[in-house]
């Protein structure tokens, strides 16, 4: 009974989660319209990490001075933020935000291959497995098999979104080794790194010093900053220490369903009876794989 709480929390900072990254999609297509990808997720990174600095010393945090944990910091930024943003920002170029939604909320599916063949540091369960199952049916009723048409044009970018999920996985799995460190820390440290990373190849390649972005742009860029990314990430690393990787990622499957309130409120467009049921299975699949594990006696 006393766990019920805080699995509410829990699932609402999920729910949270999906809708800061879900509308990650929008503000990249509209900053990519007049920013360059790696300009743009260069500043995404360095606005973000700037910001969570500044919360952690409100807070009187400090980063922390041991050079393994920066290493990590730097691996973890490489796998969560510098290649996977900068992928999918270059592939948005050419390709519909829908369609990039769908490929990335493969990741629990990736999650999950990795914690059952690799890693091994989260149990196989059956709830989980059923998860991964009912959440792909889910989004290919919400979005509809027509949504999938467009696969296999514009192959690369559309590898190259598949090739950030897998790293979107990966990442997952190697955040549980912040554990016991506030999540603001991991999150302010990995966003540093991504633009230690972003800032000279952006001012190399892209010149942003000749840039004229709209006003638009720079908005997007801005809301992507602050909320789908410092924001974000903090609930993120929270979520990753008390669901675990596969559960955490398990929000992938919500983003889909958040893109489809967003229309259903704003463009009033409708819903088909199986869109319906799709949402309902992608529900099904994130209480399936954030469910706490029964202890053995």
């Amino acid at each position: 009974m006393g766990t019920r709480p805080n699995m509410i929390v829990e699932l609402g900072l999920l729910l949270v989660l999906a809708c800061l990254w879900g509308a990650s999609y929008t503000f990249i297509k509209i900053g990519v319209e007049t920013i360059p990808p790696v300009t743009l997720i260069a500043v995404r990174t360095l606005i973000a990490g700037g910001l969570l600095v500044a919360v952690m010393a409100w807070r009187r945090l400090t980063l922390p001075r041991d050079p393994v944990i920066w290493r990590r910091f730097l691996f973890q930024a490489c796998m969560n933020s510098a290649l996977p943003f900068t992928l999918v920002a270059w592939a948005e170029q050419s390709t519909d935000a829908g369609l990039t939604a769908i490929l990335n909320s493969t990741t629990p599916i990736f999650t999950f291959l990795l914690t059952a063949f690799v890693t091994r540091h989260e149990a196989v369960t059956a709830p989980k497995l059923f998860g991964v199952a009912a959440g792909m049916l889910g989004i290919c009723l919400i979005i509809g098999v027509q949504a999938l048409d467009g696969l296999g044009r514009e192959l690369g970018a559309q590898l190259a979104i598949v090739a950030a999920t897998v790293s979107y996985a990966g990442a997952a799995v190697y955040s549980r080794n912040f554990k016991g460190l506030s999540p603001l820390v991991p999150a302010a440290g990995s966003m540093l790194c991504g633009a230690m990373l972003l800032v000279p190849v952006s001012l190399a390649v892209e010149r942003p010093w000749t840039l004229t972005p709209s006003g638009q742009s720079i908005l997007a860029l801005l809301c992507l900053s602050v909320f789908s990314t410092a924001l974000a990430f903090t609930i993120y690393f929270r979520l990753v220490q008390t669901l675990g990787s596969v559960g955490t990622t398990a929000q992938a499957y919500l983003r889909v369903p958040v893109g489809v309130g967003i229309s259903l409120i704003v463009l009033g467009e409708t819903l088909s009876p199986t869109a319906w049921i799709g949402l309902a299975c992608v529900l099904a699949a994130v209480i399936a794989m954030t469910m706490p594990a029964r202890p053995t006696k």
